[in-house]
């Protein structure tokens, strides 16, 4: 979108007068789809869209609702009803997180967004940080991963356990796939239309965490730049995380399907 100029008056010493050209700012977020799977998050839903306007108001949210039984898609619709920026589709069932984000993505891309969002819908992801993804693309990411496994990153409030999960899923998946990104199942990631575009999305066969996982190695794969940022990663403060064994264990296999497809296509 081009910016509007105006001409203003600058006046100088000795009543020099010349005319220069102001261009106005770019709000932020211009042209940004984020999108927002919810399922059973309307104690969280209204406050963290009012948090992410407050640090990119120029951007628009995608709510795609799972037929949340305490509410969540009725309170997406009323606040649609009062924020153009706000959208929202309903989905019959509990169908995945990573359906959710190839639907919402599709439905951005048909409508010329130029960059996408993943963010959860549990304060987990903190709106504050947006800027450091924008800035990555400032200087030439297609992909930003916002990492907890980088300098600068961190997480709040997991035990020692789940600690473990993540950071040794992050390290095994990265020592059987032979890349170097070192947060790979981080839900908070951002990319430009041109690599949504050309990852393949109707390839990505993932459902659960694991599609962090393939939709990094496909954007590798297809050689898009992968910037990493650095997050601090807070454990939801209301409802229950959807985390379990089940979801991490596909995530595993994902890994291993991956491999195995990348040394077929090199015979």
């Amino acid at each position: 979108m081009n910016a509007k100029l105006a001409i203003a008056l600058e006046t100088g010493p000795a009543s020099e007068q010349r005319l220069r050209p102001m261009v106005r700012p770019r709000v932020v977020g211009e042209g940004t789809l984020i999108v927002v799977p919810t399922y059973d998050e309307r104690d969280n839903l209204r406050r963290l869209l009012h948090e992410i306007f407050r640090h990119a108001p120029g951007v628009h949210v995608l709510v795609v609702d799972d037929n949340s039984p305490d509410g969540t898609g009725a309170l997406a619709d009323a606040l649609a009803r009062v924020d153009s920026r706000v959208f929202v589709r309903h989905r019959p069932a509990k169908l995945g997180l990573g359906s959710a984000y190839v639907e919402g993505f599709a439905w951005g891309l048909a409508r010329g967004y130029q960059r996408f969002f993943e963010m959860d819908s549990d304060f987990s992801h903190d709106p504050a940080e947006l800027s450091r993804f924008f800035d990555a693309f400032e200087r030439g990411a297609d992909v930003v991963v916002g990492s907890r496994n980088v300098r600068g990153g961190k997480i709040l409030g997991w035990g020692w356990g789940r600690l473990a999960l993540s950071k040794g899923g992050s390290a095994y998946s990265r020592a059987v796939l032979g890349i170097g990104v070192r947060d790979l199942t981080t839900g908070y990631k951002a990319y430009s239309r041109q690599a949504l575009a050309g990852l393949g999305l109707s390839r990505v066969r993932s459902n659960g965490y694991s599609f962090q996982i393939e939709t990094t190695f496909r954007a590798l794969g297809a050689g898009f730049q992968v910037v990493e940022v650095p997050i601090t990663f807070v454990d939801r403060r209301v409802g229950r995380s959807k985390m379990n064994g089940r979801i991490f264990c596909e995530a595993m296999a994902v890994v291993w399907r991956l491999r195995f497809e990348t040394l077929y296509a090199k015979r």
